[in-house]
């Protein structure tokens, strides 16, 4: 877990990066999982095979989010024991443009997985892809070491390099909202709301 993203809600980082870094709604978290904030582990893996996804649980860092581009809904990237050792070597979670399988396994091993849902079929292990290239996951492009924040309101990708300004930038916006009660918000927002309208030549 990154422990300064961890403390971000993917909301706050979606106003601050903008659609392009934020993934599309079939990537949804498959049990009632945490928040995960790491750095992405990027996995490109061919369709209907899994090799690399499987290859890749020996290889990305403690801590890293292992993010997987697919291709393909018909054929499990992985499964409970794939899941099981994935969080045994320190893996903060999957975020996969696929689908998994053994979903009560994995919820019992208390792995988080992000995907575009489940089936019993697996995939092959036959084709080679790549690690360690950017991937594209939900719309969105991920570089390696980018940072990635998912939980039940969406998936968000900070680029590596901004890390430092969107952190910043988090933590402020974080700071305002929690200065202002509901009250003031309602009367700011009532205000905003208002002028928008009139500007828009609403009289209603």
């Amino acid at each position: 877990m990154d422990a300064d993203f961890g403390d971000l809600p993917p909301t706050t980082l979606a106003d601050l990066l903008g659609r392009e870094q934020v993934m599309d709604i079939g990537i949804r978290p498959q049990w009632d999982c945490p928040r995960v904030a790491g750095p992405a582990y990027t996995v490109r893996c061919e369709p209907g095979d899994n090799l690399m996804l499987h290859a890749a649980i020996y290889r990305a860092e403690p801590g890293s989010v292992v993010v997987v581009e697919s291709g393909d809904v018909d054929h499990a990237l992985a499964g409970g024991n794939v899941c099981a050792v994935a969080r045994r070597r320190g893996v903060a979670a999957f975020v996969v443009d696929g689908v998994i399988r053994d979903l009560g396994e994995v919820r019992e091993a208390g792995f988080p997985v992000f995907s575009r849902g489940v089936i019993p079929i697996p995939g092959t292990k036959e084709r080679i892809g790549s690690l360690g290239e950017p991937a594209r996951v939900g719309g969105v492009l991920v570089h390696p070491g980018d940072i990635v924040v998912a939980d039940e309101e969406g998936v968000v990708v900070t680029p590596a390099a901004r890390r430092t300004e969107i952190l910043e930038a988090a933590r402020a916006k974080l700071a305002k909202e929690a200065a202002a009660d509901l009250d003031t918000w309602e009367r700011d927002h009532r205000a905003r709301i208002e002028k928008a309208l009139s500007e828009r030549g609403f009289t209603g």
